[in-house]
């Protein structure tokens, strides 16, 4: 049964049980993927996974009910356990249902099937093929080729009928390069690149990939102490993304982020704006609308360092008195409607990174970090990461470092952002959401070295 047949089920059933508020939400992924390692072939997998999840309305109650089954029994079921866990719960809070009739903005989607085997496994032995072409590459280098089908749709009883299908591919490349020493030292690094197979210049991102590992052979320890910091497009990325949920209106209602009653209020430096994009450039899933079915749209969280907005879905912006900011989402075909960005990016400035390293003269060039969840408070905004990078060193880059600590705050962070680079790397997650930032020079971060 397709999805259209079993809505129509739904729809007889919700009517025969007097069931008048309901929601449809259907979600399949289809996903193909090849790796290889040593110039051979690893793995190959397949998988279609996915389901429908309904919502029901019944006495100002909202009931969940889920099945991976589209048939004529299994629309009956749902309807019956959604209104049944709709009945049981002891609280409600106010639920909304997407009115239809809305505008949306048309997204650049790709209806291309799945790559065949063939071509999966062909494209990951060339993966191989570029990695091993770099300089001082060895075994360990592994090639990942993806590609992954969407389908979601959304129908419920006040009219709105949405679909959404994309295809989105890509390749993970990881370097990694020996010192030319007999058990001497070695350093890895990945890259990700997303588009179609036929596209991707593997050679490129191989050769990223190995340069970057070369750079980090030798790395000494960072000194200890407070001092200026540069992190690159990568790590600010990484950062961003570790306190992504600092933004959500539902952690700032439930007391969970410092953010709470701060909109309207100065909380980064001027030069400070952060934009939540639905149709970023380049990122692999635009979305028109959200987890509930609104339309989603290009917002400046932070601008010019004040908050302009934190990020509403229905529930969530009924209580603050404001509208959604087409932000609701769904970790999955099956769980509750929460809060995500789409694209979060940190607007760029005019500065490259050799500009930023002149600006702090002496410090350290962050590159990358390790321990975000474990490392990063998302309340209190405090965080203590292993990181790696380079000494800046009268205004260049200098020696490798590794294995030390940045300790700092986030909030204090955006507001000690002194210069913000015009390098952002291109959208890498082949998801809805994703994290891109241009590198940014911060004053006063204490490091934690020899």
């Amino acid at each position: 049964m397709d999805f259209q047949t079993f809505q129509q089920a739904v729809a007889a059933e919700a009517a025969s049980l007097q069931v008048e508020e309901y929601e449809l939400y259907y979600q399949v992924e289809e996903s193909a993927s090849a790796s290889a390692f040593r110039h051979e072939l690893t793995g190959f997998s397949a998988a279609n996974e996915g389901g429908v999840c309904l919502r029901c309305l019944v006495n100002g109650k909202m009931g969940y009910a889920s099945t991976q089954l589209l048939t004529q029994k299994s629309a009956q079921a749902l309807v019956r356990r959604a209104a049944d866990n709709a009945a049981v719960l002891e609280t409600a809070e106010p639920e909304f249902l997407v009115e239809a009739g809305q505008s949306y903005q048309a997204a650049n989607t790709s209806h291309a099937p799945l790559p065949s085997a063939g071509v999966l496994r062909k494209t990951a032995l060339a993966g191989q093929d570029a990695l091993y072409a770099q300089p001082g590459v060895v075994d360990g280098s592994e090639t990942e080729i993806f590609a992954q089908r969407v389908s979601i749709a959304i129908h419920n009883s006040r009219g709105l009928s949405l679909r959404y299908e994309n295809t989105v591919s890509g390749a993970v490349l990881s370097a990694v390069v020996s010192d030319g020493q007999e058990d001497g030292e070695k350093t890895d690094k990945y890259k990700i690149r997303l588009g179609d197979l036929d596209k991707l210049d593997l050679s490129a991102a191989a050769q990223e990939a190995g340069d970057e590992a070369r750079a980090a052979l030798g790395a000494g320890v960072a000194p200890t102490g407070a001092m200026p910091v540069v992190f690159s497009s990568y790590a600010m990325a990484l950062l961003l993304e570790a306190y992504a949920e600092v933004f959500s209106a539902e952690n700032a209602q439930k007391g969970l982020s410092l953010l709470k009653g701060k909109e309207g209020t100065a909380i980064a430096a001027p030069l400070v704006t952060l934009v939540d994009d639905p149709f970023y450039e380049k990122s692999a899933m635009p979305m028109p609308f959200d987890g509930e079915g609104s339309p989603t749209y290009r917002k400046n969280v932070i601008e010019k360092g004040v908050l302009n907005t934190l990020l509403y879905n229905l529930r969530t912006a009924a209580a603050a008195g404001k509208e959604t900011t087409g932000n609701a989402a769904k970790s999955s075909y099956d769980s509750k409607v929460g809060i995500q960005p789409f694209t979060l990016c940190l607007e760029s400035g005019s500065l490259t990174q050799e500009q930023l390293l002149e600006k702090a003269q002496n410090g350290v060039l962050i590159t990358s970090l390790g321990g975000l969840h474990a490392g990063a408070n998302t309340i209190s905004g405090d965080f203590s990461l292993q990181s790696a990078g380079f000494l800046i060193e009268n205004g260049k880059k200098a020696a490798p470092v590794r294995s030390f600590t940045v300790a700092g705050n986030f909030f204090s962070l955006l507001k000690n952002i002194l210069a913000i680079g015009c390098d952002p790397l291109p959208p890498a997650s082949p998801s809805s959401t994703d994290f891109v930032s241009p590198s940014v020079l911060v004053e006063g971060l204490s490091i934690a070295g020899k």
